[in-house]
């Protein structure tokens, strides 16, 4: 019995036009993903790409659904402190939104219904009721710590300047004389920037925990 010939090319899958896709959007941005792109990526032809997905709107929020389940959302299951877990997966979510940047404005929409960013809306505004806020202010904080987040990962302070002493003419802007070194540096200011925004949304948040228990 003669064995069966391999197949040239892998099988196509969900997970594999979701791969690709999120591929080509990191590198090329959201106007390069096309059905037609996408299909000439993979080596398969267009219309095989609808037995998994509809339309290109689709195949946008399993993209953007697959970075939302790469945020950690352990730290609300383990006993951390309320202050602590929102710490900390503020952190883990920056960095999957930094690791991919051009998906922001598509997950900037909202959850919708993407399942991964469900459990994540899920499991933050549940950790604060458990936690003992009100549930309208925890739907606050859940929204407060998204804008922040998705904020800092739709570009960077300190890239926003350029290498070029003379675009910033003590004449003109006094205060500016080091700005051209900022992007040399864009890594670190922008992440100690993160940690001070954090930091200082958190402390507002405790004065507002202890005053609540407080029955202020």
């Amino acid at each position: 019995m003669c064995a069966m010939a391999r197949p040239r090319k892998p099988l196509l899958s969900t997970d594999r036009i979701v791969d690709t896709a999120r591929a080509l959007v990191d590198t090329e941005g959201l106007t390069a993903l096309s059905t037609r792109r996408l299909a000439a990526e993979l080596g398969v032809s267009g219309p095989s790409l609808y037995n998994h997905f509809a339309t290109k709107d689709q195949i946008l929020e399993a993209v953007a659904d697959s970075v939302s389940a790469q945020v950690d959302l352990s730290m609300f299951e383990d006993g951390r402190a309320w202050r602590t877990a929102l710490h900390d997966w503020a952190v883990s979510y920056r960095a999957a939104l930094r690791d991919h940047p051009n998906i922001v404005p598509v997950l900037a929409r909202g959850p919708g219904r993407r399942p991964a960013g469900l459990r994540l809306a899920d499991a933050v505004f549940g950790a604060m009721v458990e936690a003992g806020w009100p549930p309208a202010q925890a739907t606050s904080i859940g929204a407060l710590m998204r804008y922040f987040i998705m904020g800092s990962a739709l570009g960077s302070f300190a890239g926003g300047f350029v290498d070029d002493e003379t675009a910033y003419d003590p004449a003109d802007y006094p205060h500016l004389g080091q700005a051209h070194l900022l992007a040399d540096q864009q890594e670190k200011i922008d992440e100690r920037a993160f940690e001070t925004g954090l930091t200082a949304l958190l402390d507002g948040l405790s004065q507002q925990y202890v005053q609540l228990a407080q029955g202020a």
